[in-house]
């Protein structure tokens, strides 16, 4: 049985920000195959929530959409909710999920 996904705020705003600087800086093909990769992703993470990396910092998952960007969630109450998607290429320093 696939779990809900909830999106935080947080989550709903780096998404929306990465998407913003593809469509800025790449083009609709970039932005296109990112909503695909992170719509698959969501999908097996409905499925299968405990398959990706687990920190010990509150068990917060890391999943891999694609060479540059990550995907940051957490398994509680039945539900997976979404916190923020990362891009790779950041200093890993200013990400309070690792």
């Amino acid at each position: 049985m696939a779990l809900n996904i909830n999106w935080t705020a947080e989550a709903k705003q780096t998404y929306g920000n990465i998407l913003e600087y593809l469509q800025e800086e790449w083009s609709i093909k970039e932005v296109e195959v990112f909503i695909e990769r992170t719509e698959n992703l969501l999908l097996i993470i409905a499925q299968q929530p405990y398959i990706f990396k687990a920190f010990a910092y509150k068990q917060i998952r890391q999943a891999i959409i694609g060479k540059q960007n990550s995907l940051f969630y957490l398994v509680k109450n039945n539900g997976i909710f979404l916190l923020a998607f990362w891009d790779n290429r950041q200093n890993p320093v200013k990400n309070k999920f690792i």
